[in-house]
């Protein structure tokens, strides 16, 4: 049985006074959360400031990219692997949708990065997803075969055992707009397929999050589907009971 992840991805949102409120909210229920695990990943600028708020071992850190160089280097703007993991960070979401589309991130480099972060001890939360225009023109798993495929070629298969992969539909991200819970676990479904291929074990461990506009109200049903295991969790992360109502839902 997998245990089920629901992290929030802060994107570039948060000040120390509406941080503060947020936290305050997350310590004081996250004893109402049973049987999941939970993690917040902020701005890196207010990383250390989220680690000082936090006043409960049930909540995880984590960072939202990193640089492939893991340790240091003149490589100004950028944040390594071992920096995370200095501030005590156990996850780092990497190739979202944003950091591909935005800045251009391809394959090859979000492989490399995860192979940094594996390097440091850091779980990464491997983003992999297709646009609208993928999708209708039905190119959806070859999209997200080559985006696995990347990182499995460089890091091997067995190395999955500490990747968690969170699939995003580009679309119903930011849209409102959410995958049926039926579409969300036939792509979920497939995704543990493409691994499974390559080792059975690891695929039925490995932990797949869904990504696109989950919120309190359609968080069960979604959570309920058998390949998937938790959300990867924008706008709705940045609201305490949000939070941790939907966190509840993955519990239940």
């Amino acid at each position: 049985m997998r245990q089920l992840l629901v992290a929030g991805n802060w994107k570039m949102h948060g000040s120390k006074a509406s941080i503060k409120n947020l936290m305050t909210g997350l310590n004081a229920g996250a004893a109402s959360v049973d049987g999941v695990l939970m993690a917040v990943c902020p701005p890196s600028i207010y990383i250390d400031y989220v680690k000082n708020c936090l006043a409960t071992d049930a909540i995880a850190l984590g960072g939202q990219n990193i640089a492939v160089e893991p340790n240091q280097g003149a490589f100004t703007g950028e944040i390594s692997a071992k920096m995370l993991k200095d501030f005590e960070c156990r996850y780092v979401i990497l190739g979202h949708s944003e950091r591909r589309a935005i800045f251009g991130e391809t394959n090859e480099l979000v492989a490399q990065k995860v192979q940094s972060a594996l390097s440091e001890g850091l779980t990464p939360i491997l983003c992999v997803g297709e646009t609208l225009d993928e999708r209708e023109a039905g190119e959806l798993e070859s999209v997200i075969s080559a985006q696995l495929s990347s990182v499995v070629d460089l890091v091997g298969i067995q190395a999955f055992s500490g990747i968690v992969i969170a699939y995003e539909p580009v679309w119903a991200i930011g849209t409102g707009k959410t995958a049926s819970s039926e579409q969300a676990q036939a792509v979920h479904a497939f995704i543990r397929s493409q691994l499974s291929n390559l080792n059975a074990d690891v695929a039925e461990k490995i932990i797949i999050q869904y990504g696109g506009s989950v919120k309190p109200d359609n968080a069960a049903e979604l959570f309920a589907q058998p390949d998937i295991d938790g959300g990867l969790i924008g706008g709705a992360s940045l609201n305490a009971d949000d939070f941790l109502a939907i966190c509840r839902a993955a519990g239940a």
